[in-house]
């Protein structure tokens, strides 16, 4: 699904010497690197605060702690979504209350998360799935109105544009109270082991949640917060300035392939290609297929066994999680959600795919409904 290695190749000569100037000063956690990092992403996303951490799970679960959320506060946010989101939630003695989402971008329905606000609701965390932007306008006035904070989980989505109905333009993660967002290696900025990151433009707030990932230290010793120890090691942060600045560019080759993908399978009656939202830019994290009328997990096993790999994310929506089993909510009440679960299916989509592995992938998926 992601070609790391063949990314590697190409920048090792940077990389090798970066972890290993890190290495001979010996200033591993909290080094001049971490601080360097933090600014060059403040710089590319324009945004006044990037607290890094140890990954994007501690990143949300930080960003909640900061809010000063109490327990049983609801906390809205989408059932189609990968389990951190919704995790942290109950972490935290919050309630998790989960809406619909929209058929087209596969992001937070905001007239669903519209009506889902209580006098319990404290926040909503509107995840840009897949690479490109929830409809951010409409979430932050509605938010708004009811005075409740806005936590982007940008996991997917760093370096993606928002586009306000007047013609400007924020990168997502930068729009709401706070923003998070994950290194994993497989995401579009993505590290050599795990770490993650925390954006906001309050200088209150960055000031508590810089103490907070640092066990609630402020100055050595003395401690004015509950936190936790969730740092970003100077190693994966000099790996990660090196890939930040080519960031522009991999979205650029995750695009270009896309494009070949739409070519391949836009007139296809079994398959629709990714929808492209007109007030977002999309960065590809995912290539993402809605299938109908064919087993998608035969599909998938066709495709493995001419080595060719796809992923189902998610096949098991959070509201019929066994672990997150609410009696609100049964089968049947998010539609579009489960619709997407039972239907959807992601091809290779990484930097380094040239046109000949396009071109036989795109052959093995047309090959599959020819041979139905």
């Amino acid at each position: 699904m992601v070609d790391l290695k063949r990314q590697y190749e190409k920048i090792q000569e940077e990389v090798d010497a970066a972890v290993l100037d890190v290495i001979k000063s010996t200033k591993y956690i909290n080094g001049p690197e971490v601080k360097a990092f933090q600014q060059d992403l403040e710089s590319y996303l324009g945004v006044r605060h990037v607290i890094p951490c140890a990954n994007g799970t501690d990143a949300l679960q930080v960003a909640m702690m900061a809010l000063d959320l109490k327990p049983g506060d609801e906390v809205i946010t989408t059932s189609f979504t990968f389990v951190a989101t919704v995790e942290v939630i109950s972490l935290l003695g919050l309630t998790p209350v989960l809406v619909d989402v929209d058929p087209d971008t596969f992001n937070i329905d905001p007239d669903a998360f519209r009506k889902a606000i209580t006098p319990k609701t404290k926040a909503v965390v509107p995840v840009h799935l897949f690479g490109q932007s929830a409809h951010m306008q409409p979430i932050m006035d509605i938010a708004e109105s009811h005075g409740l904070y806005v936590i982007e989980d940008n996991a997917q989505a760093i370096g993606a544009d928002y586009i306000f109905s007047d013609g400007t333009r924020k990168k997502t993660g930068t729009i709401g109270h706070i923003g998070c967002t994950s290194f994993f290696p497989a995401k579009n900025l993505g590290c050599y082991g795990d770490g993650g990151a925390i954006f906001t433009n309050d200088d209150d707030l960055a000031k508590k949640l810089r103490v907070m990932v640092n066990h609630g230290m402020d100055v050595r010793y003395y401690h004015d917060e509950v936190g936790v120890n969730s740092r970003l090691d100077s190693i994966q942060a000099a790996i990660l300035r090196i890939k930040l600045r080519r960031l522009d560019q991999y979205a650029q080759d995750r695009r270009k392939a896309a494009a070949y993908y739409d070519n391949a399978f836009g007139d296809h009656p079994g398959l629709a290609i990714p929808y492209r939202a007109d007030y977002s830019t999309h960065v590809f994290h995912q290539y993402t297929l809605k299938t109908s009328g064919i087993d998608r997990f035969a599909l998938q096993e066709y495709l493995m066994t001419n080595e060719v790999p796809a992923m189902i994310y998610y096949p098991v929506p959070m509201h019929l999680q066994k672990a997150y089993h609410d009696p609100r909510y049964s089968k049947g009440d998010f539609p579009v959600t489960e619709a997407l679960s039972d239907r959807v299916i992601s091809l290779p989509m990484h930097t380094e795919l040239d046109e000949e592995q396009l071109a036989y992938i795109a052959d093995k998926v047309l090959s599959f409904f020819k041979n139905k």
